[in-house]
């Protein structure tokens, strides 16, 4: 039986909100989600061992007593001020890819459906998280002469999602990349970082790391979902600016991504801009 490669680093990915695009709030009064948002949180590997410990931390700080992980749904605003502060002090670095569905609504993909993808879209913005994060690992690696840089992927399970489905779509990139036939360019998944025997899910309750995804997400779902029953406020994601991965100096477009481009084609109102032009967008009228 042949052993898996070691990891230099691992990606824990959450998500908040759903891909559904039938219907798509506010267009339709009851329906999918305004957004999808898709994180990621990047550590070496060598921490693995030290995010549970991280977590308990957290819990200790926020005076949480009575369970042993994390959702930062479920907390008081009083508490997630300290998670969030908690988790921008970490060796950690943090990516989310934000993607407003009001373009999208009724959209087919008929190249993803004759694939049988039923979860295509999911997959796109994965694509696009995963463009970002490969990139930050393959150029990080090269600049520590690290003599690894495989990255894991680890999924945090939702359901009825097939992560094997997500894995073909994944190696269908691969080869239209060796190809040269990707239908996007402007970036790309580094490969050279990869190996999919190095992915799994986990549920959210047996994986602190998947717990710490979840912070980077729900956050900025906060900061950028006005509709009830979302209680809007962009406090706690602004407090995570330390962890948010850069590029050339910048956070825009990178570590915090906004779909549709360019940002006007988002037709956002006031509050959900204020996260984005924190991380240095510019909505021009």
């Amino acid at each position: 039986m042949t052993s898996l490669p070691t990891p230099y680093y691992i990606a824990f990915i959450d998500e908040a909100g759903d891909p559904g695009l039938n219907t798509v709030r506010p267009i339709d009064p009851v329906g999918g989600t305004e957004w999808l948002c898709l994180s990621a949180v990047v550590i070496r590997a060598e921490h693995d061992a030290n995010v549970v410990g991280w977590v308990r931390s957290m819990l200790d700080q926020a005076g949480i007593r009575n369970r042993t992980d994390l959702h930062y749904r479920t907390l008081a605003d009083h508490r997630k001020r300290i998670v969030v502060t908690e988790l921008a002090k970490l060796p950690v670095r943090a990516f989310v890819l934000t993607s407003n569905k009001k373009n999208m609504r009724h959209y087919r993909n008929m190249r993803a459906e004759r694939v049988r993808s039923q979860q295509w879209f999911y997959n796109f913005c994965l694509r696009l998280l995963l463009e970002r994060v490969t990139d930050f690992c393959y150029r990080h690696a090269a600049e520590e002469k690290a003599k690894g840089r495989l990255l894991k992927i680890v999924y945090s399970e939702r359901g009825g999602h097939s992560y094997a489905q997500t894995s073909a779509y994944q190696e269908l990139l691969k080869m239209q990349a060796k190809g040269g036939a990707l239908v996007l360019s402007k970036r790309r998944i580094m490969w050279e970082v990869l190996d999919w025997r190095l992915a799994e899910p986990v549920s959210h309750r047996s994986s602190a790391g998947a717990q710490l995804a979840d912070i980077v997400a729900s956050a900025f779902y906060q900061a950028v979902d006005t509709l009830p029953p979302t209680r809007w406020n962009n406090e706690f994601a602004k407090l995570l600016m330390p962890i948010m991965a850069k590029e050339n100096g910048t956070y825009l477009g990178y570590s915090v991504a906004l779909q549709p481009t360019p940002p006007s084609k988002a037709n956002l109102n006031d509050q959900q801009k204020q996260i984005f032009e924190h991380f240095g967008y510019k909505f021009w009228p």
